[in-house]
């Protein structure tokens, strides 16, 4: 196995440990944060019983209007005082690494989707005797099946709604064995997929395996060898080869897609109810309108599973009261509003009904084939294969050596953030190092990782600050060198760090900006900027404009996030 390779089955086992990015949208991803915690709930009423609940934050405004209503009513314990639920919105791989490592002890556990449930178990009977943390018949809450969202004349183009349309048909186009100009749309250009990064997403790693079922023709029972079968990986790399880029959140997806348009992405790994909110007027002004695509050999649900924990912190009457609010959040007043937030009722005898609509790109009737959750060891071999077939990166880092970064040891803290990064980049990764101060230096050119890694390693840790900050010039030049590559082949970043001011450019902030928003391809560069530091005169603004204008994403760190900030960079390759 690889070098990145072994990092990256590392990272899967652990990727529930990664923190996520809040989503803007109101409707999140499995993975959207918020800024509440379990030690910042509320203190729950002297003399209740209460039950806390972790769950994954996109159904946040679902939860705290039942939550409300149900500790309202004071229904009592078994023990006979009132049962109290304080709910946690959290990402639901945060709040399962914060359940594992003993940093959170929830009653509840309610993640995004069962995907997770056998991964949780697996990490769980490890170092409880081969318990299982959880019961894998935790019952649904709400539902939103995976979709891919498309652009509607495209999706009519491949014969969309009368033609089924799925994974099969995004490899071909991928892969260019069909293009746009085959069904007589050749100003469409070519064809750009994006699903976000399966260590860190649930839509990922369901993207994943859904594609890896359609390649093995299987719509249950999937098993190691059919994944490590060449035809296999063969597949996956077709699909892969047609993604712009990866994330962190599916909601960035649907932002980036809905407000950019057909030209920076042409289909997307979605949730149903992602779909929904694209006709919402009030936060999308979306050029065409976006349908759901029911991938013809099956998807998954994004379930919501209630897991009452099997934890030695949870007692009798704690179950009971689990039990009890559990009961009420399917019963059929908080199913038929879990609707009014796009999504559909877990209770099957509940019509769907508005939003779930074709008015609003999605079709009630779907999806008519269901895939099965795979084991942990096959859900594992499924990221390894997707590790050894994705898609490659070239990316070059800009780093700010100027004299101002040896106050607070940022440059010391910035060298082990940006060493660590490194190490991720797979062996077939092409990376560049360009660092500047008055002058700008390429420490190191594009070219593949593998054969130089220890030895860039080395010459980062030797770095050391000095001189002014000729951030604009710098990055207008790297920009133009990478641009020379042909785009598609591979995805293509820079990633800017910088603690100050422009002082020594020669060049127009302005020049620059104008220049990367008149590329609104999904191919094009994106560039990810760190304003670095704290009480310092970075120009927060232009970064941001640098990076929005590429259809990327500003960060702002001090030296002691700045590692957490490279590794979330590292999710979109």
């Amino acid at each position: 196995m690889r070098y990145h390779n072994r990092v990256s089955a590392i990272m899967f086992v652990l990727f529930i440990s990664t923190l996520a990015m809040a989503c803007s949208v109101n409707f999140g991803d499995a993975e959207t944060a918020t800024d509440d915690s379990p030690e910042n709930a509320p203190d729950a009423p002297t003399g209740s019983l209460e039950i806390t609940v972790l769950y994954g934050s996109e159904k946040e405004q679902w939860m705290e209007a039942v939550v409300t209503e149900f500790n309202a009513q004071e229904n009592p314990s078994t023990g006979g005082s009132p049962i109290y639920v304080t709910a946690t919105p959290i990402g639901s791989n945060e709040s399962l690494e914060q359940i594992l490592n003993g940093e959170a002890q929830p009653t509840v556990w309610s993640p995004a989707s069962s995907i997770l449930i056998p991964v949780a178990n697996a990490r769980w009977a490890q170092t409880n005797e081969g318990e299982a943390l959880v019961s894998p018949d935790s019952p649904p809450l709400v539902l939103s099946p995976v979709v891919i969202a498309m652009w509607e004349p495209m999706a009519n183009a491949l014969g969309w709604p009368n033609t089924p349309i799925g994974w099969s048909d995004i490899a071909g186009l991928a892969r260019g064995d069909s293009t746009w100009a085959d069904y007589g749309h050749p100003e469409w250009g070519s064809f750009k997929f994006g699903h976000t990064h399966p260590d860190f997403s649930n839509s990922g790693i369901v993207s994943i395996i859904a594609t890896t079922y359609a390649a093995t023709g299987k719509t249950r029972d999937l098993t190691v060898a059919d994944v490590q079968q060449p035809e296999t990986a063969e597949f996956i790399a077709d699909v892969e080869s047609g993604v712009i880029h990866y994330g962190r959140s599916t909601g960035f997806f649907a932002n980036q897609m809905f407000d950019r348009g057909p030209s920076y992405l042409s289909a997307a790994v979605l949730y149903e109810n992602l779909v929904v909110q694209s006709y919402d007027t009030s936060l999308y002004n979306t050029t065409l309108p976006v349908v759901a695509v029911y991938p013809k050999e099956g998807t998954f649900w994004s379930d919501h599973p209630y897991a009452i924990l099997n934890a030695p912190w949870v007692d009798d009457e704690q179950r009971a009261a689990a039990e009890a609010f559990r009961d009420y959040l399917l019963a059929t007043e908080q199913q038929q509003r879990a609707l009014e937030f796009g999504f559909r009722p877990a209770d099957p005898d509940i019509p769907i009904g508005a939003p779930i609509e074709t008015a609003n790109g999605v079709d009630p009737q779907q999806p008519e084939t269901l895939l099965s959750v795979p084991d942990a060891d096959v859900i594992s071999a499924v990221r390894e294969a997707w590790g050894e077939n994705k898609k490659r990166v070239d990316v070059m880092v800009v780093l700010d050596v100027s004299g101002s970064m040896a106050d607070e040891n940022r440059l010391e803290n910035a060298k082990v953030a940006l060493r660590s990064f490194v190490e991720q980049l797979s062996e077939e990764d092409g990376l560049g190092v360009t660092i500047f101060n008055s002058t700008a230096t390429e420490l190191s050119p594009m070219s593949p990782i593998g054969p130089k890694r220890q030895e860039l390693l080395d010459r980062i840790g030797g770095l050391f600050p000095q001189g002014g900050t000729r951030l604009i010039d710098t990055v207008g030049e790297v920009y133009t060198q990478l641009n020379t590559e042909p785009p598609g082949e591979r995805i293509r970043a820079i990633v800017v760090l910088s603690d100050g001011d422009d002082t020594d450019s020669a060049g127009n902030p302005s020049t620059l900006v104008d220049q990367l928003q008149g590329n609104t391809e999904g191919y094009s560069i994106k560039i990810f900027t760190i304003a670095y530091g704290t009480g310092t005169d970075v120009d927060t603004e232009l970064l941001d404009s640098i990076s929005t204008s590429s259809g990327a994403k500003s960060y702002e760190s001090s030296p002691t996030n700045i590692e957490e900030v490279y590794r979330d960079i590292a999710t979109f390759f």
